[in-house]
């Protein structure tokens, strides 16, 4: 098969890993519709290197789940105002063939036209714009939806997801651009200088020993937050950190507060 420079998911969810082996850890996802650039190819041309367009973030994908794409298609891609998804899975119709996709995948549908390629797509479930930015209410409704999604180191579904990874989705599907990880997601937005000045829709970011950032979640009430640890979970928050509502046991120490949502 050649590989060329541009591909796009064309499956539910393709792992994406640290390195070109099915042993390597998963480090983020693809979701259906995700575009990305082709770096390079491993030596036995079994797996590709990439780079996610969305968040720039780089792995090693299977070739066989490698979908090509030209270097037009892939800059239309990047201008297009698409949907995005908003039903936890939606069942559409692809080359003639029934397949499901996952909360927060991209449909090559928008407003003003159609599929740009030759291939036969079909869906009438529930999506949004993707640019459209949305306020608090509608990102808890998003974010409740991945509520009890197991933990899953590099996830992106509600099948499986970890903490940065719920965040970026929320506010992905919210219309704003995250980055993937919890390190690099600690220097986006305005900073919150206290507790106290906090509101619902702010990033909660956690550090370990190190003072290094390890974790996030999305602040719900004063002293709820929703997080990934274990499973997607609603627990309670205050200035020491999070407090399991079940075990009454602090799991993770408070750092700082970042504001993506306007003021």
């Amino acid at each position: 098969m050649e590989i060329q420079d541009y591909g796009v998911c064309r499956l539910s969810v393709v792992p994406v890993r640290a390195g070109a082996a099915d042993q390597s850890e998963q480090v983020t996802q693809l979701l259906f519709g995700d575009h990305y650039e082709v770096l390079s190819q491993a030596d036995d041309k079994k797996w590709i290197r990439i780079r996610v367009h969305f968040d720039q973030y780089e792995g090693w994908i299977d070739a066989r789940q490698h979908h090509t794409i030209s270097h037009d298609y892939f800059e239309y891609l990047n201008r297009a105002e698409f949907k995005i998804t908003t039903d936890i899975t939606t069942s559409i119709l692809y080359n003639k063939s029934p397949q499901i996709i996952l909360m927060g995948s991209m449909i090559p549908i928008s407003s003003s036209e159609l599929f740009k390629m030759e291939e036969q797509f079909a869906f009438n479930g529930e999506a949004k714009n993707l640019g459209q930015k949305r306020e608090f209410e509608f990102m808890r409704s998003a974010a409740l939806k991945y509520l009890n999604a197991p933990y899953q180191w590099g996830g992106k579904s509600p099948f499986g997801i970890d903490c940065s990874g719920l965040v970026q989705m929320v506010f992905k599907i919210c219309g704003f651009r995250l980055f993937r990880d919890s390190g690099q997601q600690a220097n986006q937005g305005k900073s919150i200088k206290q507790f106290g000045e906090s509101r619902p829709g702010d990033l909660v970011f956690f550090k370990n020993k190190e003072d290094k950032i390890h974790h996030v979640g999305i602040l719900l009430e004063e002293d709820k937050i929703i997080h990934a640890s274990g499973r997607v979970r609603i627990d309670h928050l205050n200035d020491e950190g999070i407090l399991n509502l079940e075990t009454k046991i602090y799991t993770h120490q408070f750092s700082h507060l970042r504001r993506i949502l306007a003021d």
